[in-house]
C-alpha cells in the first residue's frame, strides 16, 4: 500500500493572498489561514486556540485566488504538506511548514457568488 499526505483546512484569510511570478512567468501566490480549535480544560474553563497555516497556491488557481480572496475571506483547502529548509542572509537554518493548495473553494459569500460568475463566463 502507498502512502498518503493530503490535508483539508478550513479557515479564514489572514490577509490579502501575495500573487507573483516565478522566473519562468508561472504564477504563485501564498496566504496565510486561521483555524480554531476549541476544547475545555480539566478544570472545566472553555478555550479557544488559533493555528496558522501557510498555504501556497500555482497557476491559474493562484490568480484566482488573488483576484477574489481578501483579510478574513473562509475558504476550504485540500492540499498536502510540505516542509522547507533553507539558509538566510546572514546563513542561519530557516524551517517552514506549508500547505501546497490543489483546491481552494471560496466559502464567503459575496466572494464565492463572484468566483462562480468568473468559472462561468469563462467556460
Amino acid at each position: 500500500m502507498g502512502s498518503v499526505n493530503r490535508i483539508t483546512l478550513v479557515g479564514n484569510l489572514g490577509q490579502k493572498p501575495e500573487i507573483r511570478a516565478t522566473a519562468d512567468g508561472k504564477p504563485v501566490g501564498n496566504f496565510s489561514l486561521a483555524t480554531n480549535h476549541s476544547y475545555t480544560k480539566a478544570s472545566g474553563e472553555k478555550t479557544e486556540s488559533v493555528e496558522w497555516h501557510r498555504v501556497v497556491v500555482w497557476g491559474s488557481l493562484a490568480e484566482t485566488c488573488g483576484k477574489y480572496l481578501d483579510t478574513g475571506s473562509t475558504v476550504y483547502v485540500e492540499g498536502r504538506m510540505t516542509y522547507r529548509e533553507w539558509k538566510d542572509k546572514e546563513g542561519k537554518e530557516q524551517f517552514s511548514a506549508e500547505v501546497i493548495a490543489d483546491d481552494v473553494q471560496f466559502l464567503s459569500k459575496s466572494k464565492a457568488k463572484a468566483a462562480d460568475a468568473a468559472a462561468e463566463s469563462a467556460a
